[in-house]
């Protein structure tokens, strides 16, 4: 493949750093539920993050592109979701869930959050057009044509990918290192700050338009 995957690496890596709905529920889950429940978000968003790459690689992006009518049903999709997230975000008691406990469970017959954690993160991601769109316009800059295209979508994704990963690992990090410090008021005002983002992610999401995407 005739790329440069350094530079493909550094975009990617300018892209992921800007907080985004996966990022924000990274920092969320790791404050308030610690880092191996909001491993289970990060996985999610790393799926939805291969479904999309593949989806733009059968040509999925370009039907979104093209046709006014399934852009909006994706963009509406998305746009309820995130609302619906940071409003159930902004509405929280401030009460911590169970979380990681390096000594043993405490509570072992209390159902662990992991399924919702990993549905969030996955739907969050696969229902956000932004992402197919980003993807169909953005890898093909790094492919060269004359080669077989599984194989250097099945490179990019697996770097991307990687990249996603860490920093979603370093934003979850951070928020359980956070509640170290912080008190269960602590984890609440981390869930209104994210709330309010992905509220204000979602109205930004309403406006977008196929051109502007």
């Amino acid at each position: 493949m005739d790329i440069s995957l350094l530079t493909f690496s550094l975009m990617a890596v300018v892209v992921v750093m800007t907080p985004g709905p996966t990022v924000l529920l990274a920092l969320s889950n790791g404050s308030r539920f610690g880092f191996t429940a909001a491993g289970y978000g990060i996985a999610g968003a790393a799926i939805s993050d291969a479904v999309l790459i593949a989806a733009a690689g059968v040509g999925l992006g370009a039907v979104l592109a093209a046709s006014g009518f399934v852009f909006n049903v994706v963009k509406w999709v998305g746009v309820a979701y995130l609302i619906w997230l940071g409003v159930q975000m902004l509405r929280t008691s401030g009460e911590l869930p169970l979380r990681d406990h390096p000594a043993g469970d405490q509570n072992p017959d209390k159902p662990r959050p992991y399924p919702a954690i990993f549905r969030k993160s996955f739907l969050v991601a696969v229902t956000n057009p932004k992402g197919l769109l980003f993807f169909t316009a953005f890898l093909p800059q790094f492919l060269t044509p004359e080669e077989p295209m599984l194989m250097q979508y099945v490179t990019l994704a697996i770097v991307f990918i990687a990249i996603d990963v860490a920093v979603m690992a370093a934003y979850a990090t951070l928020g359980a290192r956070a509640m170290t410090f912080l008190s269960a008021r602590g984890a609440l005002w981390i869930d209104r700050v994210c709330g309010g983002f992905l509220v204000t992610l979602g109205l930004g999401l309403a406006f977008l338009r196929r051109s502007a995407a």
